[in-house]
């Protein structure tokens, strides 16, 4: 049986990974932020000229599926080694802005 996933489970998969390849010194927050825009952008590529309706049917089409499959993955993964090297915890980060999002905009 498959462990669940959590994100220091993935973050720890992902600096070992890194690690085993001498990359640490290329992960500055510089460089992470970099190549997250970058993966964030090949996302963007992929729904550029559809329409909503279209957009909204992407993963309908397996090939289509699967790219946007990866590069939702290789955005989670620039976006999480960032928060490692930052020591920023993503899921308190979200929690907290969503907290001030609700006091910002409150519901009707």
């Amino acid at each position: 049986m498959t462990e669940p996933l959590d994100v220091a489970k993935l973050q720890r998969r992902l600096a070992e990974f890194a690690a085993a390849r001498a990359w640490q010194p290329y992960h500055t927050p510089k460089n992470l932020v970099a190549a997250l825009s970058v993966e964030a952008s090949e996302l963007v590529e992929i729904f550029q000229w559809l329409t909503p309706e279209e957009s909204a049917r992407v993963m309908d089409d397996p090939g289509t599926a699967h790219r946007v499959t990866d590069e939702i993955a290789d955005v989670l993964a620039y976006l999480l080694q960032l928060c490692e090297v930052l020591g920023v915890d993503p899921l308190a980060a979200l929690s907290a802005k969503i907290d001030r999002n609700e006091r910002r905009f409150p519901a009707p």
